[in-house]
């Protein structure tokens, strides 16, 4: 099985709503089921049927998480020898050489992407551009709107 990239950040998230969901989510479900089916015929009885849902979407995300750490390798950016480039995880400050806009993305698997919190999959086109990449390098990047070139003023693997 091929293993899937991830940060310790997002390891530890998703173990986080792991443990979120076993302690918390599905005791309360459960509790839910109990108590609407107290209330008898479970043909007509909508609560019921919500709770099942519920459990169903509880228990199916529970199993893709453990999935995903289960096929993660974990990767440690502080411990990477990168040699000055551009890897998974590193955290890369980019300007725009025609706007001089700058911008700053981490670099992460695709669970961890979060553009409004400046991180980026490793499987989109900008990271793609960027990846192996070292400070003061032109990166051109396949835009929708046509090609973007960019300069990679800092590269940080933090």
């Amino acid at each position: 099985m091929v293993k899937v990239p991830l940060t310790i950040k997002g390891a530890e998230k998703l173990r986080a709503e792991l443990e979120e969901l076993k302690s918390v989510v599905r005791p309360r479900i459960i509790a839910s089921i109990a108590t609407a089916r107290a209330h008898g015929d479970l043909k007509e009885n909508a609560e019921y049927h919500a709770a099942k849902e519920q459990q169903s979407f509880a228990e199916g995300r529970i199993s893709e998480i453990e999935g995903k750490l289960s096929n993660a390798q974990i990767i440690d950016i502080t411990k990477v020898d990168a040699n000055g480039k551009v890897v998974f995880g590193a955290t890369v400050e980019i300007e725009d050489i025609d706007s001089e806009k700058r911008v700053v993305y981490q670099i992460v698997g695709e669970d961890e992407a979060s553009i409004k919190e400046g991180r980026i999959s490793i499987g989109s086109p900008i990271a793609r551009a960027l990846i192996g990449k070292e400070v003061e390098d032109i990166v051109t990047v396949k835009a929708p709107g046509g090609n973007v070139d960019y300069e990679i003023i800092a590269i940080h693997y933090i």
